[in-house]
């Protein structure tokens, strides 16, 4: 993305490169140093060559010029010096060389003539161009008017002109002549201009043209008048009558005059080949100057009026400066340049011939630039040039003049030499200062430059404000400016920060103006830069600083929305910048403003449209905006909605059964529209319903309608786009279709029975829209399949059923039901087959068998009943089974009944999930919809062994030094014969890392074992399980540790059991009790308990003292935290309960204290402590804690 600076940044190089290649040392515009500086004259200002004056006001000629010093004016008239101060009615402004002239009273002939004038300080002269001082000849003749009488046009009197249908005619204007010219139009006595056309135009010359005149040409009132754009004047020619005269007129004329009755035998007008009126001749010639117009006219007569076309011969027309007006008569080339020349063919044709006029056009140039000569400033012994380059046709001549003289006639010097166009200097001195005047002419003009040489000799200076600082975006070009003035011109030399050697090479690039390019500047290019300007007089510096900044970047740009109408739509716009720059962020919609609306919501980094309308659709633009640069990105805003409702529905080509319907679509708003659904009601069936029809193609607005009899339709259409739904149309008007028989019967034809000896046949009625007429009934038709040839029916109206009585149990019958209205009946129905009521079955299943395939699986086998004992639709078998006993003597329960069912005609199933190691009882019983049959005659088997459940419990009785005792009951579901157990067990260090793994096999009638030789204060983890002939069951685990004392337990249960202990706990309790009471009252009193003296009394550091404020004690806590591992319980009397986390401390002194949740000892007080299983803390009694309640 472009950034400001960086254009505004190529916009400066470019200037400075080409001010610079221009001359050899260029004169700052600085006013300081203009004004120290000495400078030869150069003008300014100046009129123009050709001016053309207004004799009601003063001549004002001007000449301004600048110098140092100021220059003095004079002038010329006629190429004699003209005396100003001779002629009291000529002034000149002071410090200007500009002429005012007062001709008041005077003839402006008088001060006609050639000025010129001339700027003169002692450095050199500056001449202006020939100031040609001209008066309009409309002045003289509005003068002849007012002075003398005379009229601007003849006051001939103009004799009609009378001219015979379908001739040529010109009208002549001839107005007077002006300078400029003046532009001339026709009109008609009520200033209404003449109307135009092929047929009738008007001439370059301002002539009006008629190729053949009609009867409705006659009018008396053709004017032509003249407008002068200098004088702002008009004047008109005096009214011409035209009488256009057809062939019985001229009969009638010439029989008056030469008593002839038909001069002209036929009255009708002969028509006529096309001829040049301008130019004449088959070829002409024209010569224009380049960078004017060019205008090639072609007019032409015949009848019919011919039609005019142009052609160039030599190449093709330039397009954008060519056009063909007036008709296609006048063939017009602005700014002619020298491609122009060469051939051009007009052609003119009508019906009876076609004819051409080449005109050959030539283009002359008056001199034109190609290089101007200018100013140069030199230091002594310095060389340069002035170039003085001009074209033209012919080739200008180029003449030299120096201070207004010609150069042949001025002083000689040896270090100038004059080479046609090029004056070249040789190590100019100083005082050689002088203006040089080139003047390039030919016979079509001239064209005049002055330029000076000044030499100068100064010591350097730089001209770029010190201290300037230069912000640029990273990976742009920097430029740093070091514009310096010296004479002779200063050599510039660039150094950063406190480095010695120059900047020079890449990424540096010192351009001959002195300025300092870094083509992509980074971060580590900021810094401060010393320009250094030397030359053989002086050196001058001077210090700028360059910063680089981070550039703008849209990190989110805004993406695409498509809304709804009246929903809200977010546009992102995430912007990264340099934070030392200050963002302001813009949002632009369509590229112009945001509309003055309260919905619109601009935030840091978003813009909110709320309620959003159709009018906010456009394309939205965030332009985040830096004092160096800037980045925007664009998304489009698509509001849609839902369709308007079609219009205009039209119904056509209307039939019994069908009807065409069209509509006009409403406006999509944006969103295709994808189909038209069609809708009707029936108002005489379901009159206010709207029903769906059919739907078409969005594409289409158009669509067939098949109909039923005696419906009356109406319908109405709705657009369905992106959005959704349009609202309906308006109504069609009311189709009214005659009523038929039938087409269709009911559907949902069904025969079943209720009862054992019924039959209930149903069926689906018709619609109204179905019934194609009134008086709708049906016809219900039955017989016994295979049975009964003819069919029993029935007719009934307004029913959707009837019930048959009276049938055998489960036969099968063949039901259809007929649709009869007034107009007949519908057509022949299909037939079903239905069957009558059911009964139970009457047949048990036979030759069942079981195959027991593992200790919880069985497949049972039996033989089908035969259908007929079904008595009704077979659904499927049930095995109903249950668990007798277990065939271990310790489970003798019996389990609560279970079935499964099998669907379809099945020969044999399986029994999942059975218990291992058990006696099973089962039957089986054949069911239909009505239900179950008899059931078969119990049968049993046995389940194999299985691998047994898990122990009852495990728990650890007795915990020594060195050895564990564990105790276990056998499983509640053994599965078969227990033949032993397996106990695994590892030990788990303080990070609960596993040790290796000892296994030990145990018989089945053990249930204790005492591993010996474990390692003291260790935690153990068992794994514990139960095993029979086919394998072990699943495991549990407990853990525990051993202790590291055995003295220890002892001598915490006989303190725990001593009178004088238990009695020192209950008034300790006593007191603290006490304690809590007065510290309650004091609170509701406003006052607090002094605790301040009993805390200073107690000197032990453990101690924490009852808080003040919550009349609370402090708690007391090791530094130590020795937590179990994590799912694991840690015994206190040896034995491990399953289900709880509270452990008994009877082998602790069979205090009231019970471990909490991770392991740790609550005390029968009231702070809290940690067992920490070392050596220097056996007893979960806090005994120091104690001694300072004490």
């Amino acid at each position: 993305m472009e950034r400001t600076r960086t254009r505004a940044g190529a916009a400066v190089f470019l200037m400075l490169i080409l001010g610079h290649l221009g001359n050899a040392l260029e004169v700052p515009l600085d006013p300081k140093v203009l004004e120290e500086l000495a400078q030869p004259p150069t003008i300014t200002q100046q009129s123009p060559k050709d001016y053309i004056i207004d004799p009601r006001e003063n001549i004002v000629i001007h000449c301004e010029a600048k110098g140092k010093p100021h220059p003095s004016f004079s002038w010329t008239r006629n190429g004699t010096h003209f005396d100003i101060d001779q002629d009291p009615k000529v002034t000149m402004r002071p410090r200007s060389g500009t002429l005012v002239v007062d001709i008041s009273g005077e003839k402006a002939e008088t001060f006609e003539g050639v000025y010129q004038c001339t700027a003169r300080n002692k450095h050199g002269a500056a001449v202006s161009n020939n100031i040609v001082i001209r008066q309009s000849n409309v002045f003289s003749i509005i003068n002849a008017l007012f002075m003398e009488g005379s009229p601007l046009w003849s006051k001939e009197r103009n004799e009609p002109i009378r001219v015979q249908e379908g001739e040529a005619l010109v009208l002549h204007c001839r107005p007077p002549a002006g300078l400029p010219p003046p532009i001339i139009f026709w009109m008609d006595v009520n200033f209404q201009r003449l109307p135009q056309s092929s047929r009738v135009f008007q001439a370059l010359n301002g002539d009006l043209y008629f190729s053949n005149v009609l009867k409705e040409d006659s009018r008396n009132d053709y004017i032509c008048y003249a407008r002068f754009p200098h004088t702002q004047t008009i004047q008109q020619k005096q009214p011409i009558t035209l009488l256009v005269l057809n062939l019985d007129a001229v009969n009638e004329t010439v029989a008056a005059l030469f008593n002839e009755t038909d001069f002209f035998s036929d009255g009708s007008v002969e028509e006529r080949k096309p001829t040049f009126l301008i130019p004449s001749g088959s070829s002409s010639s024209k010569m224009v100057l380049r960078g004017q117009v060019l205008e090639l006219e072609c007019i032409t007569e015949g009848l019919p009026t011919p039609e005019v076309s142009w052609s160039k011969l030599s190449g093709e027309f330039p397009d954008k400066r060519t056009s063909i007006v007036t008709f296609q008569k006048i063939l017009r080339i602005v700014n002619v340049s020298d491609a122009d020349a060469g051939e051009y063919r007009c052609t003119a044709h009508n019906r009876l011939a076609s004819i051409h006029h080449t005109i050959r056009v030539t283009v002359k140039a008056a001199p034109y630039w190609i290089t101007t000569p200018r100013n140069l400033v030199l230091a002594p012994r310095e060389k340069g040039q002035l170039i003085c380059r001009a074209s033209g046709t012919p080739k200008p001549n180029i003449n030299w003049a120096m201070n207004g003289i010609p150069i042949e006639n001025s002083p000689e010097d040896s270090n100038r030499k004059v080479e046609g166009d090029t004056i070249i200097f040789e190590e100019v001195q100083t005082g050689s200062s002088a203006v040089y005047q080139c003047n390039a002419s030919n016979e079509y003009g001239y064209l005049l430059s002055n330029a000076f040489v000044n030499v100068l000799s100064e010591t350097p200076r730089v001209l770029t404000p010190a201290n300037q600082v230069y912000q640029v975006i990273r990976n742009n070009h920097a430029l740093l400016d070091c514009s310096s003035f010296g004479s002779p011109i200063p050599k510039i030399t660039w150094f950063k920060d406190s480095q010695s050697s120059t900047l020079e090479g890449d990424p540096y690039l010192l351009h001959e103006n002195g300025t300092l390019e870094i083509n992509v500047a980074q971060a580590l290019n900021s810094g401060k830069y010393i320009c250094v300007a030397r030359n053989t007089l002086g050196i001058a510096e001077n210090h700028v600083y360059l910063e680089v900044k981070e550039p703008t970047r849209i990190l989110k740009q805004p993406k695409y929305k498509v809304a709804q109408r009246n929903m809200n739509v977010v546009f992102e716009c995430k912007v990264k910048h340099d934070p030392t720059l200050i963002p302001i962020m813009i949002w632009l919609k369509d590229n112009g403003e945001l509309p003055d609306d309260e919905r619109f919501l601009v935030d840091s980094d978003s813009l909110t449209i709320t309620d959003v309308t159709e009018n906010d659709a456009g394309t939205y633009t965030c332009i985040m905006n830096t004092t160096l640069d800037h980045d925007s990105a664009s998304a489009e805003l698509t509001v849609v909605e839902q369709p308007d409702p079609p219009t205009d529905l039209e119904l056509t080509d209307m039939k019994p059964r069908s009807v065409q319907l069209t509509w006009i679509p409403g406006d999509e708003h944006k969103s295709l529209i994808h189909k038209f659904v069609i809708q009707y009601t029936d108002s005489l069936h379901d009159h206010g319903h709207w029903h769906n029809l059919t739907h078409v193609p969005g594409s289409k607005t158009t669509a067939h309608l098949e109909l039923s009899p005696y419906v009356h339709y109406s319908f109405r259409v709705l657009a369905l786009n992106a959005v959704g739904l349009s609202d309906p149309s308006n109504p069609s008007h009311m189709y009214k279709t005659n009523p038929a028989a039938p087409d269709e019967n009911p559907s949902g034809v069904k025969g079943f029975g209720t009862e054992r000896d019924n039959l209930m046949i149903l069926w689906k009625p018709l619609s109204g829209l179905q019934a194609n007429g009134p008086g709708l009934q049906y016809k219900v038709m039955w017989r016994q399949k295979d049975v009964d040839k003819n069919w029993t029916s029935v007719t009934v109206a307004n029913v959707s059923k009837f019930m048959v009585s009276g049938t055998p149990t489960f036969t099968p019958y063949e039901v259809k039901v007929q649709a009869i209205n007034n107009n007949g009946i519908g057509p022949d129905p299909a037939v079903v087959t239905g069957h009558s009521g059911e009964d139970l079955p009457v047949q048990a299943p036979d030759s069942v068998q079981v195959l027991v395939l593992n200790s919880t699986l069985a497949e049972v086998h039996w033989e089908p009943v035969p259908p007929k004992t079904v008595r009704g639709h077979l659904k499927g078998y049930k095995v109903y089974y249950w668990r007798e006993r277990s065939l271990h003597k310790h489970n003798p329960h019996r389990v609560e009944q279970q079935f499964l069912s099998f669907s379809g005609n099945k020969s044999h199933g399986m029994l999942p999930g059975l218990q291992p190691y058990s006696l099973y009882l089962f039957n089986i019983r054949v069911y239909n919809g009505k239900g179950e049959g008899p059931a078969s005659s119990n049968l049993q088997f046995e389940t194999p062994e299985g691998v047994p459940g898990p122990p009852s419990f495990l728990r650890i009785t007795n915990s020594n030094l060195n050895n564990l005792t564990l105790e276990w009951g056998p499983p509640n579901d053994r599965n078969g014969h227990l033949t032993g157990y397996i106990l695994k067990y590892q030990q788990v260090n303080n990070s609960n890392e596993l040790g290796p793994i000892e296994e030990l096999a145990l018989p089945a009638n053990k249930t204790s074992v005492t591993l010996p030789n474990l390692k003291y204060s260790t935690r153990y983890k068992f794994y514990f399980n139960a095993k029979t002939g086919q394998g072990a069951g699943p495991v549990i685990t407990e853990e525990a540790i051993t202790i590291m004392d055995e003295a220890m337990p002892s001598r915490q249960a006989d303190i725990a059991t001593q009178g004088w202990f238990i009695g020192l706990m209950c008034a300790i309790a006593l007191l603290i009790l006490v304690l809590l009471i007065i510290c309650f009252i004091k609170r509701n009193k406003g006052g607090k308990y002094p605790v301040k003296e009993k805390e200073d009394a107690h000197t032990d550091p453990e101690f924490q003292p009852m808080k003040e404020d919550d009349c609370t004690f402090g708690e007391y806590s090791d530094t130590e935290d020795h937590k179990p591992l994590k799912g694991s319980r840690t015994p206190s009397n040896g034995t491990v309960h399953r289900d709880s986390s509270d452990e008994s401390l009877v082998d602790y002194g069979g205090g009231d204290g019970q471990f909490n949740e991770d392991g740790s000892f609550i005390g029968q007080y009231s702070g809290k402590s940690s067992i920490r299983e070392t050596a220097e803390a056996h007893s979960p009694v806090n005994t120091t804690a104690m001694n300072s309640f004490v």
